[in-house]
């Protein structure tokens, strides 16, 4: 069965980084992530999901079916037994985000 969803708990990237430079991860991430497979629909709606608050997330993650297997969205599968993972760093900010000036 699927799980509510949450937000990560804090966390730290390896280094300190800038809200620009997050951004640009993030970028890449949904850019890239669809070429190596799961279906188009799921990811535009786990992206959807990713940049909502809880409950409009929730909402957009049922709509398509997905099964949320680690609450805070990092594993999901959708109904064909696709699996998609999401890292921590499109769904919540890192408690070491600095300053771009």
């Amino acid at each position: 069965s699927s799980k509510k969803i949450r937000k990560p708990k804090p966390w730290k990237h390896p280094e300190a980084i800038t809200r620009t430079q997050l951004m640009k991860m993030r970028e890449e991430f949904w850019d890239t992530a669809p070429h190596y497979g799961g279906r188009q629909e799921i990811w535009d709606a786990l992206h959807a999901a990713a940049e909502a608050d809880l409950t409009l997330a929730q909402a957009i993650v049922d709509s398509v079916g997905v099964i949320v297997q680690r609450a805070h969205l990092t594993i999901c599968y959708d109904e064909r037994g696709a699996k998609y993972e999401l890292p921590k760093n499109v769904l919540s900010e890192p408690t070491n985000l600095i300053d771009e000036n």
